[in-house]
């Protein structure tokens, strides 16, 4: 009888091992690929989203202004050979109040951006209208341009002179 009993107890056994096995197998299978969606999809929660390249200009709300420091500049030298100087103030206007965090964050390369733009013109291109709207184009370029290597634009859509004054 007992060796009925030891008979009947084998098989039992077997079965739990299986069953071990089998339930161990499955929580590797769900462990590998709960760690393979993990690197593929990253942190959740842990890490900032990323900037979108271009951000779309936000059309409701009122408008958002940067004031820009004024400039006093250099001009390229005219036909005469005389020094001639630009003072210039202006206001760039942004989307939102992100856009005036961040370029006020990097007012340093945007002053460096607009004073070496500025100290290559001419006074006869920019004492015109029709200069003074191509220099707005000009400065609204290199407004956009990212501060960071592959970094976002800025949303800049307007220059708004507020003092503008060459001798």
């Amino acid at each position: 009888m007992k060796a009925d009993a030891k008979a009947d107890a084998a098989p039992a056994g077997g079965k739990k091992k299986l069953l071990i096995i089998i339930i161990a197998g499955v929580l590797v299978l769900l462990g590998g690929g709960g760690a393979a969606w993990f690197f593929m999809h990253g942190k959740s929660g842990d890490e900032a989203p990323a900037k979108p390249k271009h951000k779309e200009a936000s059309k409701s709300g009122p408008p958002v202004f940067v004031p820009i420091e004024p400039f006093t500049v250099n001009l390229q030298p005219g036909e005469d050979g005389a020094d001639q100087y630009l003072q210039l103030s202006f206001t760039l206007q942004v989307s939102g109040l992100e856009e005036v965090e961040v370029i006020k964050n990097n007012m340093p390369k945007v002053r460096s951006r607009m004073l070496l733009l500025l100290s290559g013109k001419h006074a006869n291109e920019i004492n015109t209208p029709e200069g003074k709207k191509q220099l707005s184009d000009e400065i609204i370029e290199q407004a956009r341009k990212p501060f960071e290597e592959r970094g976002a634009q800025q949303d800049v859509s307007d220059v708004l002179y507020t003092s503008f004054i060459i001798q």
